[in-house]
């Protein structure tokens, strides 16, 4: 298993507030972790909430001890979630703050997958298969039949998301559990790539690209070339 992370501020926003994470050693009983946030809220507050999301539930997952993969993970998420509630309180900068998470453990040819927010999880392989599903309000249009997913893409509501670690005093992530075979990629990102490259030159990209590195630089640029209207984030896992 090989593994890259990138993220890029995109072309039109003055800060990134997403935050990526890899490991390809344990963290506590998981056997490796891939996170990406997409943080949310002002100046400060939308980097503050990303960060300090990522770098607590690592903590916690390190320190639990639970001998479950789902226990721990939910627990963690769902303890990371009031931590940042109250985070929020301590200053004004930070009124208001949350993120989207999607985080990523492999083991034994099976991939557990948590989400909460409308980053996302992809498994490609001659085709792209999106994993997760979004908490947007645009998701729910699309699921009402009142618009198609090309409609979704370009929509004004687009951005705005149904869940997220800390909008409300309990959030419930949603879980996955995929069987992943040799040569799949997995891609996790933040909308800043899904909003402005479609999911078929995506994976024609990864498909086109032996080393993940260049393959991760490629969605970047091509993110930014059709507009770069958000901070973008990558995170590719190759399967060997």
């Amino acid at each position: 298993m090989k593994a890259v992370a990138m993220t890029d501020i995109g072309k039109q926003r003055k800060t990134n507030q997403d935050f990526v994470y890899t490991s390809m050693t344990p963290i506590g009983i998981l056997p490796n972790l891939f996170i990406v946030a997409d943080g949310m809220g002002g100046h400060k507050a939308g980097d503050m909430a990303s960060r300090y999301t990522v770098e607590t539930l690592v903590k916690l997952l390190r320190e639990s001890s639970s001998k479950d993969a789902v226990t721990t993970l939910v627990n963690a998420i769902t303890k990371v979630n009031k931590l940042l509630i109250e985070k929020a309180k301590e200053s004004e900068e930070y009124t208001g703050m949350g993120t989207t998470l999607v985080c990523a453990t492999f083991s034994n040819d099976t991939l557990l997958i948590a989400n909460v927010g409308d980053s996302r999880l992809y498994v490609v392989n001659e085709d792209i298969r999106q994993i997760t599903r979004d908490h947007s309000l645009v998701e729910e249009m699309v699921l009402a039949g009142e618009i198609n997913k090309e409609e979704a893409r370009t929509h004004e509501r687009k951005n705005v998301i149904t869940r997220a670690i800390g909008a409300t005093d309990v959030v419930e992530p949603d879980l996955f559990r995929i069987d992943i075979k040799k040569n799949d990629y997995i891609l996790m990102c933040s909308d800043g790539l899904t909003n402005m490259v479609e999911d078929n030159v995506i994976a024609d990209i990864i498909n086109s690209e032996s080393d993940i590195n260049n393959a991760a630089k490629k969605l970047i640029d091509k993110a930014n070339k059709n507009g770069g209207a958000d901070n973008i984030s990558v995170v590719i896992i190759k399967i060997d």
